[in-house]
């Protein structure tokens, strides 16, 4: 392997796992701090996948800048289905038994697929890169690296920076914190835990479905495509330990190391690699690298 074959790898080990720590993060957030075990979350990357398909060309004919506007289009509207969820099924969860959750969650994504198979069909759709990122980054003579890619990364970057001082240098982040820790205590000093908990819940959505947009362009739009992102997801939460957002993003960058790497080096075990990663972590750290 060259060195710009090497770099290539890096750079898209990177880009896959910034992206699924933007995915993973929402599910530690309302796994880790509501207790709620999600597993319609996977279904939230797909509608976003989905939004950047269909409302593309509607918003762009309205407001222009197609691919900004869509971008907050889709943001918006995910907050509020994300509200809406919470208000009307995640509500009556957080007292309810794990099975509970699974079987609810579980119907919302056959819920899900069947509205997508009646709105949009059962066919694979692509969605265009913007023209302004539709160039690639010389590294050698005769290798590239697409621009697009490289803007994925510094998206997720930049939100990974602002959900870090969201969460510890904001009053909304001290008493999410505190949430987590002491619901009852938190209720007894006035602060309104029900909208704490929607907030939380939508933006957590809201993390997965604009994961979903900004991923359109470079993995294709197609039926069930949640479900894969879902599983490698929870990995990433148990690997970083239940509710910390700093290990949802260590997790994602080591499984994004050992996959991308793996598929390169010894493709017939790249589909094991990252569940032996997660075994191997769980020895050393049963509750996960952050989680004390």
């Amino acid at each position: 392997m060259d060195f710009a074959t090497f770099l290539i790898q890096c750079l898209n080990a990177m880009q896959y796992g910034l992206l699924l720590f933007l995915v993973a993060s929402g599910l530690t957030l309302i796994f880790g701090i509501m207790g709620v075990i999600n597993l319609a979350h996977g279904s939230f990357y797909m509608i976003g996948a989905y939004m950047a398909y269909a409302l593309a060309p509607v918003v762009g004919a309205a407001f222009g800048g197609e691919f900004f506007s869509t971008m907050v289009a889709g943001l918006v509207l995910s907050v509020i289905l994300g509200y809406v969820l919470e208000w009307a099924f995640f509500s009556y969860l957080y007292e309810r038994e794990h099975l509970q959750q699974v079987l609810m969650t579980y119907g919302l994504i056959l819920v899900f697929e069947e509205l997508r198979s009646l709105l949009v069909g059962d066919d694979v759709h692509g969605v265009t890169v913007p023209d302004f990122l539709n160039g690639t980054l010389p590294l050698n003579d005769v290798m590239t690296y697409p621009i697009y890619r490289l803007f994925i990364s510094g998206v997720c970057l930049l939100l990974a920076v602002a959900m870090w001082f969201v969460f510890t240098r904001t009053r909304l982040g001290m008493m999410i914190r505190a949430g987590t820790n002491n619901r009852e205590m938190v209720q007894s000093l006035g602060i309104d835990i029900t909208f704490l908990y929607r907030v939380v819940f939508a933006i957590g959505v809201a993390l997965a479905v604009f994961a979903g947009m900004i991923a359109a362009p470079v993995s294709s739009v197609y039926p069930n495509m949640g479900n894969a992102v879902l599983i490698i997801c929870f990995v990433v939460v148990v690997i970083g330990g239940i509710g910390s957002i700093k290990g949802a993003l260590v997790a994602a960058l080591l499984i994004g190391i050992v996959d991308t790497f793996g598929k390169v080096l010894v493709p017939q075990a790249a589909g094991v690699l990252v569940y032996v990663l997660m075994a191997l972590i769980l020895l050393w750290r049963p509750n996960g690298l952050f989680k004390d």
